[in-house]
């Protein structure tokens, strides 16, 4: 059988790239959502306003004397690590599912707490993967899944209509700007 793609081949195959539908951020825990165009990501800290976070100062050179010994830098982060949910993520396509799920018309972004709304793309196929959307690369850290606030938020049974549908979290690898219609490219 030619032409037969490997496990690892067909997991790295997409029929198109994704795009950026929505961005939201709350400016503190249990603030609700506000929508942005645009967002600026650190690989340090994750999206610039979400609960409050700032851009860490800038870091001033360390000085030291000629055949000094230099000290080894942190090892980068790996997944499952810290920072494991500096962003997240959910599928255009799943807000209609967990609407339905609840009995609803509809069910916003907002509602579901989420940073991107990514449609186009089956994101649960980036987790442990590096994608890219605008200037930022991300890598996927895992399922997220639903908080027990999704029983405030969308009634009785809002848990599990999210289950299966949460979208996903990432780390940042590479910081920049994510503004809404960006592509997201798998790498």
């Amino acid at each position: 059988m030619t032409g037969m793609k490997t496990i690892h081949e067909l997991r790295a195959t997409f029929p198109r790239p994704g795009r950026v539908e929505w961005i939201g951020l709350r400016p503190a825990r249990r603030a609700p959502l506000l929508p942005v165009a645009q967002v600026e990501a650190h690989p340090l800290v994750g999206l610039i306003g979400d609960h409050g976070k700032l851009a860490p100062p800038r870091l001033t050179a360390l000085t030291g004397e000629a055949g000094e010994t230099g000290v080894r830098a942190p090892a980068p982060p790996v997944p499952g690590g810290p920072g494991r949910r500096q962003v997240t993520l959910i599928q255009a396509e799943h807000l209609p599912v967990i609407a339905a799920l609840c009995g609803r018309t509809e069910v916003t972004p907002e509602a579901l707490r989420r940073n991107l709304v990514i449609s186009g793309i089956p994101l649960l196929a980036l987790k442990d993967a590096r994608f890219q959307i605008g200037e930022v690369i991300l890598e996927g850290t895992g399922e997220c899944h639903p908080c027990s606030r999704m029983e405030e938020t969308l009634g009785e049974g809002g848990y599990n209509a999210v289950r299966g549908h949460g979208g996903l979290t990432a780390r940042v690898i590479r910081g920049g700007l994510i503004r809404k219609g960006d592509t997201l490219i798998p790498l």
